[in-house]
């Protein structure tokens, strides 16, 4: 296999990176848009599962960069590679917040066990920082389709890690 870049690979790895970065982007959009505009306070293994996607949306750039700039298609799908691991463990956790959700096994001590209102008086902000924690991590704010937010990530984590997949053992 050369390690070069022919025409066809380099649309093919442009055209997966740049999927990836965009899907990555839509899925943690869609979450800050819930969180923002939909006023659903995330738990603390709500934001842990966002964290794969800030990591992954860079490198899924320097793929996309590195196949613009026809560096060796090696290091783009070296690249690829990185954002589907980024992908798996954010599948992982995906499954793992679901199993704590349903009561499979349970949550990490960080987790609160109650969502306590936000403050509503600018004099008690900095006290209220200490006593304001978001909602346990062992319930589902919104359910769709019979699936939690934590169960739509595992299946948007999936997804993007098998474009990265794709692309990666794409042949010139």
């Amino acid at each position: 296999m050369s390690a070069t870049q022919s025409p066809d690979l380099r649309r093919s790895l442009m055209g997966h990176s740049l999927a990836l970065a965009i899907g990555m982007a839509a899925t943690v959009g869609t979450a800050l848009g819930f969180q923002h505009l939909g006023g659903y306070i995330p738990c603390a293994l709500c934001l842990l599962q966002r964290e794969p996607y800030y990591w992954a949306i860079p490198v899924a750039l320097g793929a996309l960069a590195t196949a613009v700039f026809r560096l060796p298609a090696n290091v783009t799908r070296g690249l690829l590679g990185i954002v589907v691991i980024m992908m798996l463990v954010g599948a992982g956790m995906g499954i793992y917040h679901s199993g704590v959700e349903w009561g499979f096994w349970a949550g990490p001590a960080t987790c609160s066990t109650t969502a306590n209102g936000l403050t509503t008086n600018a004099g008690n902000l900095l006290s209220d920082l200490n006593s304001v924690h978001g909602p346990s991590c062992t319930e589902a704010a919104l359910r769709v389709l019979g699936l939690s937010f934590a169960g739509w990530n595992v299946i948007a984590s999936i997804a993007l890690a098998a474009i990265g997949i794709r692309a990666i053992v794409k042949k010139a």
